[in-house]
């Protein structure tokens, strides 16, 4: 039987590349780095903006997409790029997103019925769980430890007369808005600090492990006052858009920190400025936005109880290792003819 042929389409290290066929020979891995944009920073899947290739090297590239089945990242990384190859490539049959947000490319990709039954799409979701859930973390340390004021303090060489104590997270009950890979990293990391932990998902079941107790989200606003802390990984879909709303957050204690490494379109923003802004809430910890980049006059640089950061607290060095582990599993299933880890639902876009 041929062998498969899997198109690296992402800037991607040759030694995690090798992995690839290494892992089954039924795979026949066709990588060209040459071709590809070079990598600005470790698991940089745009590359350098400024590439380009010349005629030869894209009649290569254009060589390789047409004898592609596979496809290991989106070229470009975009929703214009996933629409061109799924809609222009008759023999693939599978994209594997280097994002755990694909779904949303999927969804602006406007992608036809028939290119969707014709090409499984898989995202990179639980590979960031380890940084996000050590960001979320270092969030609600940050505000429960008044990082900002002692940083301030060390700045202006102060050594108060009088000394104030600082809040404990042990004890406290922490809110996990979404209970994926991320959520119970999360969940895991925050028993460790002697949190009770309070998971919210879709889903029915019973509390995975380091979760205390489980709720459907149509509860979330119910049960908004006992939440100490707050962290948010929901990803962006039609269900999930703005489930944080107003009456939620009017709901939260004086005590919270609020935390948000999924997408910024869960949450109310003028909602929680205004909690912010009146002190209503302890502080917040962002990574994402409802508008990214975040606008430049938007209250949230500024106040002194939020932390922003630019929607990278996923980055890390290891990155592209957790992807490739993914895709190496996710093409042992495919060449059995098993069911794919992390299929984008068309519809759900999740």
């Amino acid at each position: 039987m041929a062998a498969v042929q899997v198109l690296i389409a992402s800037p991607l290290e040759a030694e995690l590349a090798a992995r690839i066929p290494a892992a089954d020979p039924r795979a026949e891995v066709l990588f060209e780095p040459e071709l590809l944009p070079p990598a600005r920073y470790p698991a940089d899947h745009h590359g350098d903006p400024a590439f380009r290739r010349d005629p030869q090297g894209e009649r290569r590239w254009r060589a390789l997409l047409d004898r592609a089945e596979v496809l290991f990242g989106v070229p470009g990384d975009s929703a214009a790029a996933l629409a061109e190859v799924v809609t222009g490539l008759p023999r693939l049959r599978w994209v594997h997103a280097t994002s755990a947000g694909a779904g949303e490319q999927v969804r602006q990709a406007a992608l036809p019925a028939d290119a969707l039954e014709r090409v499984t799409i898989t995202t990179s979701s639980g590979v960031h769980a380890v940084p996000l859930a050590e960001f979320a973390v270092l969030g609600l340390l940050a505000v429960a430890k008044e990082l900002p004021r002692l940083m301030d303090g060390q700045r202006a060489k102060a050594w108060p007369e009088v000394r104030r104590p600082l809040r404990e997270l042990h004890g406290q009950t922490l809110f996990l808005v979404g209970l994926g890979d991320i959520g119970r990293e999360v969940a895991r990391l925050g028993k460790a600090l002697g949190m009770r932990t309070v998971g919210f998902r879709r889903t029915e079941g019973p509390p995975p492990t380091w979760v205390d107790e489980v709720h459907g989200p149509g509860r979330l606003a119910e049960l908004a006052g006992r939440a100490d802390a707050m962290v948010v990984s929901l990803p962006m879909t039609e269900q999930t858009a703005g489930l944080i709303d107003r009456a939620t957050i009017e709901r939260l204690p004086p005590s919270c920190v609020f935390v948000n490494v999924g997408r910024g379109g869960v949450v109310d923003e003028p909602a929680l400025v205004d909690a912010l802004r009146d002190r209503r809430i302890a502080g917040a910890v962002l990574d994402v936005f409802a508008t990214e980049p975040l606008p430049q006059d938007s209250p949230l640089w500024t106040l002194p109880n939020v932390l922003v950061t630019a929607h990278g607290a996923a980055l890390s060095a290891r990155e592209n290792e957790r992807i490739v582990e993914l895709f190496v599993d996710n093409l042992r299933r495919h060449l059995d003819g098993r069911p794919l880890r992390n299929v984008v639902e068309p519809g759900v876009y999740y």
